[in-house]
């Protein structure tokens, strides 16, 4: 995996090395000299992470790593801070700051692009969220994401580990903010965590009687836990065991004996991401259902049903399983408008689509088309069939008053049907449609508060065959 990797620090000869280190790998590379230069690239050459220096004179790294968390522009963008510090409070500092890891000078070559290609995978997938993010927005069909202060209250963190002096100092260190479950048995662990409540799993790399490593990859692997933030505790300085940890899939990691203080802030910003993630992932699932969905009645709206009715249509045809089309319109519904204004019209639509809803079975598929028109598709059925189901409609809206809140309390409502069904090979669900249409007109011409079924396409009326 490629990647635009920004490297800021002050002497010339660092950057240097980790630049011709970077681009052996077969990343691009872009250099900052200075916290002000290192502000201006994140701005304007968007890199895919930032290797930031942390003692540079005038403005720091932790400077730098704040502004760049400041922005909402770049405040996605992974910051790995590369420093000659070794000293857990620095660490604590970076991570307050906004840093999401740490390189200690001079670089180890497989720590370090283990590191980036972990980040930037997570950015790749963060950019994906947040463009559709975007796009809804554009399609004035949400507003952009945000996470609201920083109230851990509601998340759960799963502890796995079997040194039980390690695993009472990590609940007694996050009991105080969030929900801590602790769980030495690693089988137990991965039953308790395909539960999907959990947002973070620490989980230990060395324990007596299971593979941390397998766990990890168990939990990352699985549907239940995929998203799930992992943090991994490790031995101190045992690269080796990181870089395959990192490999499966783990956000991060800390260093056994484990500091209070950095566990709480790599928590934090676990925790944190998580939080913006499921948000942006949550706004993308609900926009999308608004994006299909008719806002007033509930049913789906005429843009699902322009993506759904070919494959309705070419699944029927192949399948040697007629579908039938009904398109439903209430009639001199205008009346109704004019006579007792939009608000009652609004009111006579939404029970239209409760009473087909109730008519149709649970695999059709009811539409708004749009103004007072409906459609249903009616799956795996015949012509006398649909006719039978199109009565059902028509005899629920004429045998039975709406109510409305209206002075007159309730309205005499009617619909007129027209029905078609697939049979032509070559038919498209726009030719099915316009048949339907066609039928639905004549029904209207001819009287209103009735059924006209479509000549086939081909002048064969298709059958089910019988399954007996």
């Amino acid at each position: 995996m490629t990647a635009r990797v920004l490297v800021v620090d002050d002497i010339q000869l660092n950057v240097k090395v980790l630049e011709a280190k970077l681009s052996a790998e077969y990343f691009e590379v872009i250099t900052a000299l200075n916290g002000e230069e290192a502000i201006a690239a994140v701005n304007e050459q968007h890199p895919d992470i930032v290797l930031l220096d942390v003692m540079m004179p005038g403005m720091d790294g932790f400077e730098v790593c704040e502004r760049i968390r400041a922005n909402p522009n770049t405040t996605h963008i992974p910051i790995v801070m590369v420093t000659a510090l070794s000293e857990a409070a620095e660490r604590v500092r970076g991570l307050e700051a906004g840093a999401d890891d740490f390189l200690t000078k001079p670089v180890d070559d497989t720590a370090l692009f283990t590191r980036v290609r972990t980040l930037v995978r997570l950015k790749t997938m963060m950019d994906e969220l947040r463009l559709r993010e975007e796009t809804s927005t554009q399609l004035g069909v949400s507003g952009a994401a945000a996470v609201d202060g920083e109230d851990f209250s509601n998340s759960k963190v799963l502890v796995v580990d079997d040194d039980s002096s390690d695993s009472k100092l990590i609940e007694e260190a996050l009991s105080s903010y969030c929900g801590v479950t602790v769980e030495p048995d690693a089988e137990k662990a991965v039953e308790l965590a395909h539960s999907g409540e959990f947002d973070l799993a620490v989980v230990s790399l060395i324990q007596r009687d299971a593979d941390g490593l397998r766990l990890c990859s168990q939990l990352r692997s699985a549907e239940e836990t995929r998203q799930m933030s992992l943090l991994a505790l490790a031995p101190k300085e045992d690269n080796a065991l990181l870089v395959r940890a990192l490999d499966l899939g783990v956000n991060d990691y800390l260093a056994k004996p484990i500091d209070r203080n950095e566990l709480r802030a790599r928590v934090r910003t676990q925790l944190r991401r998580k939080i913006y993630q499921d948000k942006l992932r949550r706004n993308y699932q609900d926009r999308m259902v608004m994006a299909v969905t008719d806002s007033l009645t509930g049913l789906h709206n005429r843009r699902y049903l322009e993506s759904h009715l070919d494959t309705a249509v070419s699944r029927a045809t192949e399948g040697g399983k007629p579908a039938a089309i009904l398109m439903l319109d209430i009639d001199h519904f205008k009346a109704v408008n004019d006579t007792y204004g939009h608000p009652i019209g609004d009111e006579v639509l939404v029970e239209c689509a409760k009473r087909i809803q109730i008519c149709v079975r649970g695999v059709d598929l009811a539409v708004r088309y749009g103004g007072e028109e409906f459609v249903v598709i009616v799956p795996d059925t015949t012509l006398d069939i649909a006719q039978i189901v199109a009565e059902r409609l028509r005899a629920s809206f004429a045998g039975q008053p709406f109510p409305v809140s209206a002075d007159v309390g309730e309205l005499p409502v009617t619909i007129s049907i027209g029905v078609a069904i697939t049979g032509a090979a070559r038919e498209t669900g726009e030719d099915l449609l316009r048949r339907a249409d066609e039928a639905l007109y004549e029904a209207k011409r001819t009287g209103r508060n009735r059924i006209v079924m479509a000549e086939p396409a081909d002048g064969v009326a298709p059958q089910i065959p019988n399954s007996a």
